[in-house]
């Protein structure tokens, strides 16, 4: 068996090689239809778009994203060439909800935000959505607002607002939805000028789904217009061509890693490793993954309260100036990413001040 990887999956090396006869590694934006010819699988991220221009003809049964979202991926076309698509849906949710938690943090430690009282109005309440909802409520104590049409569709309206709702409402918008192109609910330009014109409270928006999700254009012109507070974005149209105007008008820009943990890359490799076992029906009876998480640096954490803890076991600032500093870096921040870990890879105590 021959399977094509992108060559920025982590701990992936050393373990899909147990499974395949053949591994070739390769940058992700650069998998071509000639290489994917005689594969039979590929583990791809975002960087991969896969379509009939790229697949027409090969030999891949069998597509892995280490990724929540498949929006690089040609569904209607796999389906139809007989290509079997997995994704690794909710790999890194406890790292989305650690990068919103710090970024809550931060506004109220830089900016001097107070969020009692307030309203946290969720955009997509998947996976990763219904654990920031959860956050939002119990760790900060909002009001939660959840807007997702698809389920209230299929759920019932209990428990869901509008987007009208929401938007009117909220405080602090976070955004969660896959992109959707088409259908009943298209998510593509969800807030454009019309949506931003709806907000009522000149909210904090922060944005960790995708950035086609935002009209460029819009927020651009809503920051101008002071409609929104303050704009977080890990997420970016054009990605990695991000517009740099609109990176200088945000409180936190971050090169698209809010999902990057450690501990969300190993699941979300787990994941696509264990979906090629399952298609292609490999005996493991003789095979066993041996991923090890690296240690941090400073594992044991001495922290004087909860916003002291969070902080330090991760601080998007880092991020934020990374790329500010040098934004055509983009893609170079997100392959090299440092080692970050979530609150489990540390020994925590707090003391009192």
């Amino acid at each position: 068996m021959k399977i094509i990887v992108d060559d920025c999956i982590p701990y992936i090396k050393g373990q899909i090689e147990k499974i395949a006869d053949e591994v070739i590694y390769c940058p992700g934006s650069e998998f071509s239809s000639v290489e994917v010819q005689d594969a039979d699988a590929l583990v791809i991220r975002t960087r991969t778009v896969c379509n009939k221009s790229l697949l027409e003809g090969s030999k891949v049964r069998f597509i892995a994203t280490a990724t929540i979202g498949m929006d690089h991926i040609d569904l209607d076309y796999c389906n139809s060439a007989g290509i079997t698509v997995a994704n690794a849906a909710g790999c890194n949710v406890q790292s989305v909800v650690q990068y919103i938690r710090s970024c809550l943090y931060l506004l109220k430690l830089i900016k001097g935000v107070d969020f009692k009282g307030q309203t946290f109005g969720v955009i997509g309440v998947g996976h990763v959505g219904r654990e920031v909802a959860r956050l939002a409520e119990e760790e900060f104590g909002f009001r939660v607002l959840l807007n997702d049409p698809p389920r209230a569709a299929k759920e019932g309206t209990d428990g869901f607002v509008s987007l009208e709702t929401l938007l009117a409402e909220s405080d602090v918008i976070s955004c969660h939805t896959l992109l959707t192109r088409t259908g009943q609910w298209p998510s593509f330009h969800l807030l454009d000028s019309h949506r931003f014109a709806e907000m009522g409270k000149k909210p904090i928006l922060i944005n960790s789904s995708r950035g086609e999700v935002i009209e460029t254009a819009a927020i651009k012109k809503a920051i101008d217009n002071d409609i929104l507070s303050h704009v977080l974005l890990d997420v970016w149209e054009n990605e990695p061509n991000i517009d740099q105007m609109l990176m200088n008008k945000c409180f936190l820009a971050t090169p698209h890693i809010a999902g990057y943990s450690a501990d969300g890359k190993v699941n979300g490799t787990t994941m696509s490793l264990n979906s090629l076992i399952s298609f292609f029906k490999i005996d493991m009876k003789n095979v066993k993954w041996d991923i090890q998480i690296p240690t941090p640096e400073s594992p044991i954490i001495y922290a004087s309260g909860e916003m002291d803890a969070a902080l330090q076991y991760y601080n998007p600032f880092r991020d934020h100036i990374a790329l500010t500093e040098n934004p055509s870096s983009f893609e170079l921040l997100r392959g090299n990413y440092p080692l970050r870990r979530e609150q489990i890879g540390y020994k925590t105590y707090y003391y009192k001040v």
